[in-house]
């Protein structure tokens, strides 16, 4: 049974669920998530997703691996960015972040992995690109980012028109200093200043969107993006064109929203 919601609305083409603990933001992103899996499986015997690595999908990740319902055998699923020149072992590396949460234990079809410690970064762009183009995907979970990126599609090189799937960025100065403050690296030198990125294009391309935002911390980057102008300077306020997704909130990331 669906978790009663604080309130729903749209924000342009968007449905915008907001929850009153990220605990039950988590449970019904996940319920949502295996659905579209299961819908897929059933329609046509394959499922596959795009999925984040961040500390904001951590809750609703564990909820899915611990829901079941969903034939693994039959899923592919990618991941949406990674660091340059970091390998799969490093704490940081969002393979190791998804290997651990999603992989060991749900044991899926395929996992694809950008490989961040490629050693030509522009044939990595180009292979991955190829893989996701080799199919439509169904599904994917992300998050929005402090400084309101999406993947990371940070506010200098977000292209709501980017003609590539796959791309090498440079980090913004926020989405790096995020990355410390998190705890995934010690300072900000140690954060890698390049990374490889899922374009936003590449993103809203898929059949469903579930956006999975807890926490007063993103709060700010909420309200940008469902209450400021659609812009690359909030990456993440292109969801609002996107009717094929569904924002969750909880009621500290919606506070600051005038509705």
């Amino acid at each position: 049974m669906p978790l009663p919601t604080i309130r729903s609305f749209k924000a342009g083409e968007l449905p915008v669920r907001v929850f009153a603990t990220s605990d039950a933001l988590a449970q019904e992103a996940a319920a949502s998530a295996r659905d579209v899996l299961c819908a897929a499986i059933q329609a046509r015997d394959a499922a596959t997703m795009i999925l984040a690595a961040a500390n904001s999908q951590v809750a609703a990740l564990r909820e899915l691996v611990r829901l079941g319902g969903v034939d693994w055998s039959r899923v592919t699923l990618f991941h949406m960015d990674e660091y340059l020149g970091i390998d799969a072992e490093h704490p940081a590396s969002f393979r190791r972040f998804l290997r651990e949460r999603v992989a060991e234990p749900l044991k899926p079809r395929e996992f694809h992995y950008l490989a961040g410690d490629c050693e030509q970064p522009l044939d990595e762009c180009r292979r991955y690109a190829g893989l996701l183009g080799a199919q439509e995907i169904d599904l994917c979970l992300l998050g929005i980012g402090e400084n309101g990126h999406i993947a990371f599609n940070d506010p200098p090189v977000a292209d709501f028109a980017d003609p590539h799937r796959v791309k090498l960025v440079r980090l913004d100065e926020a989405c790096r200093r995020q990355q410390v403050g998190e705890g995934h690296f010690p300072d900000l030198n140690a954060v890698p200043q390049y990374a490889f990125t899922l374009t936003i294009p590449a993103l809203c391309a898929v059949r469903r969107m579930l956006c999975i935002v807890p926490e007063q911390r993103k709060a700010v980057a909420v309200r940008a993006a469902l209450e400021g102008p659609i812009q690359p300077a909030c990456p993440a306020s292109i969801l609002r064109r996107q009717s094929h997704g569904t924002l969750f909130l909880d009621a500290d990331s919606a506070g600051l929203l005038t509705r």
